[in-house]
């Protein structure tokens, strides 16, 4: 989410008192799916909104939809900036705006709220960019103030093999991939990324984190992601796509997909991304002749194949 369309939803919110989806896609010119996810990051993160259902519906913040944003709580603040802080593609108006109401909280809360700003990263799409809908981790706001603190933790925490253990980590930011929260934090095995909602406890241990020399959230987080990625989708293949057929690839594939130069033929080379040559063959099928593979074999006989007995079984 950037940060200029975050305060502008917000100045809506508190100006308006109720907004639809598609009123916020009208007013920041993006499409109405963009809108909604926004709306829902923010919900997310914690920030004090909620959607009323129904043919006058919309969303509002809470307090009768008209609240005073230098007014927010603690945790609510945190949460703005934590969301808000980090986009690079904030305009000067925007960091304005965010410097304003920084002066605009109370004393005890500019501290964190600064410190909050460069301790997030957001990636609003999902692993293979799609964002399934979850509910707000119960640790979240916890994991939150350590990373903000700047506090040392005590980490409850189940593995994906379900194997429970005990750690003591130093927290160093937060991402949100699409609706699933991470924490990034350095181990006795190095950086470490673990999931929030796979969290047990987080007790503050009263002792400062020491930050890797040089360590820059953005871009480990960028290393973890493209990481995490590769092991998902292990299976490369490349190919050459028609122009028209791009965009019907990343339609498909989402972020498996990377857009090579354009050959002689006016052909565009294109590098995809599967699970395995199966599943990969089952989404580039429906595309036909306007992307043609060219290796590896094994997935050219098996696109072979698919098309042999489709032709068998509508001839």
């Amino acid at each position: 989410m950037r940060a200029d369309r975050l305060v502008a939803i917000l100045l809506l919110l508190q100006s308006r008192g109720q907004v639809t989806a598609a009123e916020v896609a009208e007013e920041l010119e993006v499409s109405e799916r963009t809108a909604r996810r926004d709306l829902e990051a923010l919900g997310m993160a914690g920030i004090p909104i909620y959607s009323q259902q129904g043919r006058n519906g919309g969303w509002r913040l809470a307090g009768g939809g008209r609240t005073d944003l230098s007014c927010l709580t603690a945790s609510e603040a945190r949460a703005l900036f934590l969301v808000a802080g980090p986009s690079s593609t904030a305009t000067p108006q925007v960091k304005a705006a965010l410097r304003k109401l920084v002066r605009a909280l109370p004393e005890p809360m500019r501290s964190g709220a600064e410190a909050a700003a460069t301790a997030v990263v957001v990636d609003p799409s999902g692993w293979d960019g799609v964002a399934h809908p979850r509910p707000t981790p119960p640790l979240l706001d916890a994991v939150q103030r350590a990373v903000v603190d700047g506090e040392r933790i005590t980490l409850g925490y189940i593995a994906r093999n379900q194997e429970q253990s005990t750690r003591v980590v130093h927290p160093l930011g937060l991402a949100a991939k699409g609706t699933t929260w991470y924490l990034i934090a350095d181990t006795e095995a190095g950086l470490r990324t673990f999931r929030v909602d796979r969290m047990t406890s987080v007790d503050p241990t009263g002792e400062a984190v020491v930050r890797p020399d040089g360590f820059d959230l953005a871009e480990a987080w960028r290393l973890i992601a493209d990481e995490v990625e590769q092991r998902r989708t292990p299976y490369h293949a490349r190919a050459m796509a028609t122009p028209d057929t791009v965009p019907i690839c990343r339609w498909v594939l989402g972020n498996r997909v990377r857009i090579g130069p354009t050959g002689p033929d006016g052909r565009v080379e294109v590098e995809l991304r599967g699970h395995n040559v199966r599943s990969l063959a089952g989404e580039i099928a429906g595309l036909g002749g306007g992307l043609e593979i060219v290796e590896p074999a094994e997935l050219r006989e098996l696109l072979a194949e698919i098309a042999a007995e489709l032709a068998g079984l509508y001839r």
